[in-house]
């Protein structure tokens, strides 16, 4: 009778570890630099939410990068300045600094226009 409560009790347990082993991880771990600080105007497809957007983007002095994101509408302020912030953190500041607005977006000509810094 003690042998078949142990049986079942090592059958849980492996069933307990073999499902926690199912889960797939999302973390990629390679050997590629980020990429290098934005010196100059840059125009990057960004993939957001299940949709491609496109930024444009260029330091302007001081530290601040005026960006544009188009392809959205608007009432999607939220969603461009998450675009803004996220990709200017990407692809220009350094050791992993946020993104953040100095300025209030301001949708003109089909655009999100504003002005954000690393920080």
């Amino acid at each position: 009778m003690n042998t078949h409560l142990n049986r079942i009790v090592l059958a849980c347990c492996c069933a307990a570890f073999l499902a926690g082993c199912k889960q797939s991880s999302t973390v990629r771990i390679t050997g590629e630099a980020p990429p290098a600080p934005v010196a100059a105007p840059r125009s990057e497809p960004i993939f957001y939410n299940g949709k491609t957007y496109h930024l444009d983007f260029a330091p302007s002095g001081g530290g601040l990068y005026s960006m544009a994101v188009s392809g959205m509408g608007p009432k999607q302020k939220k969603d461009a300045v998450n675009v803004a912030t996220s990709s200017l953190s990407y692809f220009a500041c350094p050791d992993g600094h946020r993104g953040k607005l100095q300025s209030e977006p301001a949708y003109v000509e089909a655009k999100w226009r504003m002005q954000a810094k690393c920080g």
